[in-house]
């Protein structure tokens, strides 16, 4: 393939399948990449556990919330996982159901198909950079889902989190969202450029073999003197 459309598309799938590793891992294992992220102002939040809340992060594997000694509490690791959140007087509760959290497990199978298209851009083959071209836009399709997710995922806990009174909560995007959508991104530009780096590969072999400009004699050729 040729060098300039080359090394940039490695360079995309690089750094996207660093984002998706480090976005995959997600919480309890590294805390700060969280997808989404609930402040509560003054601890008067609480959990299933009892503890007061001061912010309540969610993960791929698990949720984590800190309270108001500053202490971090993870749940048990695992996807599709649910959680609910209650005032302090306990008078109104709401339930973030297994159903709003088992989509982020998407992350590390579009991870799993970046290392796949980068694995595959490093050859020189016609067939597979083809093939590693098809693989990036299917990893950007399956980002693509898993950013969705994300959304719906913050939509439902800004909305859930909002119905319950005497509770101010502040619902926000976190690091892993928007490490997601540069994801995206590059996913994008790599398939791009694996697949323009491709045909310009084709092009220039089509032109070192250029047709023969033999032209056949006409008829009156015959009778002229050598």
């Amino acid at each position: 393939m040729a060098r300039i459309f080359c090394i940039p598309g490695i360079i995309f799938l690089l750094c996207a399948l660093v984002l998706g590793v480090l976005v995959s891992i997600s919480l309890p294992f590294l805390p700060a990449l969280d997808f989404v992220r609930v402040n509560f102002d003054g601890g008067d939040g609480v959990v299933t556990s009892g503890a007061g809340l001061t912010e309540l992060r969610f993960g791929i594997w698990a949720p984590c919330f800190y309270d108001t000694n500053g202490d971090r509490t993870c749940f048990g690791a695992g996807h599709a996982y649910s959680i609910s959140i209650s005032n302090t007087a306990k008078t109104a509760d709401v339930i973030v159901g297994s159903s709003w959290t088992r989509g982020l497990a998407v992350h590390p199978v579009a991870t799993a198909v970046t290392f796949i298209a980068f694995v595959m851009s490093f050859s020189t083959h016609h067939l597979v950079t083809l093939l590693a071209s098809l693989t990036a836009f299917l990893a950007a399709a399956l980002t693509l889902i898993a950013f969705a997710i994300d959304i719906a995922l913050y939509a439902f806990v800004h909305h859930e989190v909002s119905k319950l009174p005497n509770v101010s909560g502040r619902t926000t995007t976190s690091a892993a969202f928007w490490m997601t959508f540069v994801t995206l991104i590059l996913l994008l530009l790599a398939g791009c450029t694996v697949c323009f780096g491709r045909r310009k590969d084709r092009m220039s072999g089509a032109a070192a073999y250029p047709m023969s400009s033999y032209s056949k004699p006409g008829f009156l050729a015959r009778f002229r003197k050598n």
